[in-house]
């Protein structure tokens, strides 16, 4: 039941078991390389603290996220390993990372004297061909002498080299690990010798084990859902741990040619029975999906029928006998009998990140 009693459930199981049992399985199959799971945009939608606590459980050694706030609201939630963050403003402060034990990833040579200034603990990061964030070759030189400087007097300490991949295929990644080793190069010409080398994430880790090196970053796959739609997870025996689901509120019978949900972009071909589920745009749910997707109630898939509004969505389920408050699931593990995140995000031409991530507004997270 809603915390006001009256409020229709809506929730976001996460099973911690299943982040374990993922991990589990990734670390024996990268190993000897060390396992960051990265739990960034609260832990992927399932949660940071639970996804960080799977991954102790799991033995895994670092944890990842994309900023300093991030990574304190897992130290004040109790945390203890070790955390990178990596994406940074302009001109940051450091301190509170420090003061928190977070190493920081540099990107800039404003970053690397902030840290400097900080006494940071740091992660250089280069620039491999995304053309995002990290040290470009041409200025690689300049950032390498003054990054060995600042070690040599005692200002940061440099525990690692990292960079991301573009996942755009086998042979552009095989070109960006080339660059990556011209940059080692170029830093170990400087006396800078890290401790990690890191470059896999999840794509990379399942799919080109030379990218490996020291660590890799476990992303999506600790959650199990595919970096690439083509990568077959339960194959590799990892499985779900989202499921995201709401009450029936509402069951009707209309007749043929009865329109569906804003638009009328849905009319019954027959006469037929409809199911309200209170889940909308507003806790995630891909409006884009409408009238592509399908919802699963005890076991059975039904299509959504007509738009999907902020709210709530309709599930035509025929004439089979539905009763209020059976449980509605969108999306969760399909081993038993529910569409994947992975579905939803092609019917809502995206990927199974977005999918994941988006979810929240009214929805209260549980376990699985």
């Amino acid at each position: 039941m809603s915390a006001d009693g009256a409020s229709p459930r809506r929730e976001i199981r996460v099973d911690a078991s299943a982040i374990r049992q993922n991990l589990e399985r990734m670390r024996r199959l990268v190993a000897p390389a060390q396992t960051m799971v990265v739990v960034k945009a609260d832990g992927y939608g399932h949660g940071a603290l639970a996804a960080a606590r799977a991954a102790a459980d799991a033995g895994a050694e670092w944890l990842g996220t994309a900023d300093v706030r991030e990574a304190l609201a897992l130290r004040e939630g109790g945390t203890r390993a070790p955390i990178l963050a990596w994406l940074h403003g302009a001109a940051p402060d450091f301190r509170t990372a420090v003061e928190a034990q977070v190493d920081v990833g540099i990107s800039t040579l404003a970053q690397l004297e902030a840290a400097g200034a900080a006494g940071a603990t740091v992660h250089l990061k280069v620039d491999t061909g995304l053309s995002r964030n990290g040290i470009p070759s041409s200025l690689l030189p300049r950032v390498a002498e003054r990054a060995a400087e600042l070690e040599r007097t005692g200002r940061i300490r440099i525990r690692g080299v990292f960079s991301h991949l573009a996942n755009a295929d086998h042979e552009a990644s095989r070109e960006q690990l080339a660059r990556f080793t011209a940059a080692l190069e170029v830093l170990a010409s400087e006396g800078v010798e890290p401790e990690l080398r890191h470059l896999a994430a999840s794509e990379a880790a399942l799919t080109l084990p030379e990218t490996r090196l020291d660590l890799v970053r476990i992303g999506i796959a600790a959650y199990g859902l595919p970096p690439d739609p083509q990568i077959d997870t339960a194959a590799l025996g990892l499985r779900p741990a989202m499921t995201f689901a709401a009450p029936v509120v509402a069951v009707r019978r209309i007749a043929a040619g009865e329109g569906v949900s804003y638009g009328f972009t849905y009319r019954a071909e027959r006469p037929t029975t409809v199911a309200l589920v209170p889940l909308g745009y507003a806790e995630g749910v891909p409006r884009a999906a409408s009238g592509r997707a399908e919802v699963a109630i005890g076991g059975v898939r039904y299509p959504v029928a007509g738009r999907i509004a902020m709210d709530q969505l309709v599930v035509d389920v025929g004439d089979d006998v539905i009763a209020v408050g059976e449980d509605a699931v969108l999306w969760g593990d399909p081993a038993t009998g529910a569409p994947s995140a992975q579905e939803w995000a092609d019917w809502a031409s995206t990927i199974g990140y977005e999918i994941v991530t988006r979810v929240g507004g009214r929805a209260l997270r549980g376990d699985g």
